[in-house]
C-alpha cells in the first residue's frame, strides 16, 4: 500500500482502538506506525494489540512500527480529607512528607526528592498547571508556599515542578518492568518520558540493549535545556507539547517546537511531533480550524510524524480522525509553498561519503525525469540522510532486516520494501527496479536513482550511485560488472 505523502502519522491505540476491524481501518486511513501507550492497559491487553498489528502486518505486507510509550515517574499530591480543598489565590500552603490527611493548610507531597531539589522562589504546578504554588521557604521534609493562582485541588493530582532539575531518574521500577515486557514483546521504537538530562536516554538504551531505538520525549524545560546533547544520544525525539505547555509559558511552545524539529531533520534523525493535534476530535466528528492549522504547521515544518493521542485511542471517531490528518497532509504537501519552505530549510551539512551521496541523489532526481530514489540500507542510517534530504521524489529504502523496516516505518516519507540479502550490485538494483514497479511508482520507460554500499550488508558503508532504468531488461544487457 503506497501513500500519497511523505509525513508519517503516528496513531495510539487503546478503548476504542482495541479490535481487529478498527486497527485495520486506522491502517487502511493512513496510519503508519501505532502507539502502545503503557500508562494505560494491562501487558495482555498490549500483547493483544501486538498481535493485531502484526497479523495486519503480515496481511498487507507493508511493515509497520511499532512505538511502546513508557508512563515514567508520576508526581502527585497525597489525599485530602474532605477529597477536596479551593485554595485562594495569597494563600499560605505548605507541602510535606506527613501521611495523614490534607486539609486547607497543607497536604501530603509523598516525594522527598522534590524537596531536596526546590529553593526559594520555585514554582509547583498543581493538575496541569490549574493551580500555582510559589515555594517561600523549604526544608529537607516541606515546602512552604504561596499560592499565586488558586483554584480547586483534589486527590492524587499531578504536580510538576518546571524550574528545577530532580534528582528523578527517568525509568520508574513500573517503566523498567514494562520496557523488559515490550522488548521482548518486539516493538521497533521505546519512548521515554520524564528526560531531563542525556542520561536517562543512556540508561533506557543500556536496559533495550538493541532491542529497540530510542525515542526521547521533549516535555521538560530541563530537557529543552539541554536538547543538543540529548539529541546527540537518542534515535529520536517526540515534541511532547502536553507537558511542555504546563511547564513552560504556552507563547514558548511553538518557536520550540520550530527549533527542535529543524535540529532533529539536521542530524537526520526522527521527530514526532505530538499532544492535542485533533483534541476535539475526540467527541466530534470534525476538527477546528485551529486544529487543522497546527497539524499544517508541523508539516511545513517538515516533522517527520504527527501524532494521534486521546482522538485515537478513547475517541468517538479514531477513524475519522486518522483520515483527517491524512488528507491535510496530502493537502499541504501538495502546496508549493510547502516545497518552497522544506528547501528553504534543508541543512547543508555534508561531512561524509554517504552525506555527498544522498546529497547527489537528491539533485539528480530534482534535475532530470527521476521517479524514485532506492536505497540499500541495513542499518537504516543511509535511508535517514535521504529523507533528510527531503526530496521531491518518493524513497524507497530495500532492506533484508525487518527490524530496520520497522522502524524506518517512522521516517519522512520512507516507503520500506523487504528484500533478500544481496552480494552484486547488479541484483541491488534489479530488485530496486522490481519494487518501483510493482508498487506503483515506476513504469519501465522510467528511470531511477539507486544508493548502495559496496560491500554489500555492512552498516553505514553507502559509496555507489547509479541512475538505472526500470526495464529489467536494460540493466542486465548494460551492467559490467
Amino acid at each position: 500500500m503506497r501513500r500519497h505523502r511523505n509525513v508519517k502519522i503516528v496513531a495510539t491505540l487503546g478503548p476504542s482502538s482495541d479490535s481487529y476491524d478498527i486497527i485495520r481501518a486506522l491502517f487502511t486511513a493512513g496510519a503508519d506506525v501505532f502507539r502502545l501507550n503503557m500508562s494505560h492497559g494491562t501487558h495482555e491487553e498490549i500483547r493483544a494489540r501486538h498481535r493485531i498489528i502484526r497479523q495486519i502486518e503480515s496481511e498487507t505486507g507493508r511493515p509497520i512500527g511499532i512505538l511502546a510509550d513508557l508512563q515514567g515517574p508520576k508526581l502527585r499530591l497525597g489525599s485530602f480529607e474532605r477529597g477536596r480543598e479551593d485554595l485562594q489565590e495569597g494563600q499560605a500552603f505548605r507541602l510535606d512528607l506527613d501521611t495523614s490527611a490534607g486539609d486547607a493548610r497543607r497536604v501530603n507531597l509523598p516525594h522527598p526528592e522534590i524537596f531536596a531539589a526546590l529553593e526559594p522562589g520555585a514554582h509547583l504546578l498543581i493538575d496541569d498547571g490549574k493551580v500555582h504554588l510559589k515555594v517561600r521557604a523549604c526544608g529537607p521534609d516541606h515546602a512552604d508556599c504561596t499560592v499565586e493562582v488558586g483554584g480547586v485541588v483534589s486527590d492524587r493530582k499531578g504536580v510538576n515542578v518546571p524550574d528545577v532539575v530532580l534528582p528523578l531518574a527517568a525509568l520508574s521500577n513500573k517503566d523498567r518492568t514494562d520496557l523488559e515486557f515490550v522488548c521482548e514483546l518486539g516493538i521497533d521504537w521505546l519512548a521515554l518520558s520524564f528526560v531531563q538530562r542525556p542520561e536517562d536516554v543512556e540508561e533506557a538504551r543500556r536496559l533495550a540493549d538493541g532491542r529497540a531505538a530510542i525515542l526521547a520525549k521533549i516535555e521538560k524545560p530541563a530537557a529543552v535545556r539541554m536538547f543538543g546533547d540529548i539529541l546527540a544520544v537518542a534515535d529520536g525525539i517526540m515534541v511532547a507539547r502536553g507537558d511542555l505547555g504546563v511547564e513552560l509559558p504556552v507563547q514558548n511552545v511553538p518557536p520550540i517546537q520550530k527549533r527542535l524539529v529543524r535540529a532533529c531533520r539536521s542530524a537526520a534523525k526522527p521527530v514526532i511531533v505530538a499532544t492535542q493535534m485533533l483534541e476535539s476530535m475526540i467527541e466530534s466528528p470534525m476538527p477546528t480550524r485551529a486544529e487543522v492549522s497546527d497539524v499544517a504547521a508541523a508539516i511545513y515544518e517538515g516533522a517527520d510524524a504527527v501524532m494521534l493521542s486521546a482522538e485515537s485511542a478513547a475517541g468517538l471517531y479514531p477513524v475519522e480522525a486518522v483520515t483527517t490528518m491524512d488528507n491535510v497532509a496530502k493537502e499541504v504537501e501538495s502546496d508549493p509553498t510547502y516545497r518552497e519552505i522544506i528547501e528553504a530549510s534543508r541543512s547543508g551539512h555534508k561531512e561524509t561519503i554517504a552525506d555527498a551521496i544522498v546529497s547527489a541523489a537528491r539533485e539528480i532526481a530534482e534535475t532530470t525525469e527521476i521517479q524514485a530514489i532506492c536505497c540499500y540500507s541495513e542499518s537504516g542510517t543511509t535511508a535517514l540522510l535521504t529523507a533528510r534530504e527531503r526530496p521531491r521524489v518518493p524513497i524507497i529504502a530495500l532492506t533484508s532486516r525487518q527490524r530496520t523496516a520497522r522502524r524506518l516505518a517512522l521516517s519522512w516519507g520512507m516507503h520500506c520494501v523487504m528484500t533478500e540479502p544481496v552480494e552484486r550490485f547488479k541484483m541491488a538494483v534489479v530488485n530496486a527496479v522490481r519494487a518501483v514497479g510493482r508498487d506503483g511508482f515506476a513504469l519501465e520507460t522510467d528511470k531511477v536513482v539507486v544508493t548502495a554500499g559496496i560491500p554489500f550488508n555492512q552498516a553505514g558503508s553507502t559509496n555507489i550511485l547509479r541512475v538505472a532504468p526500470c526495464d529489467e531488461r536494460l540493466i542486465f544487457r548494460t551492467e559490467t560488472e
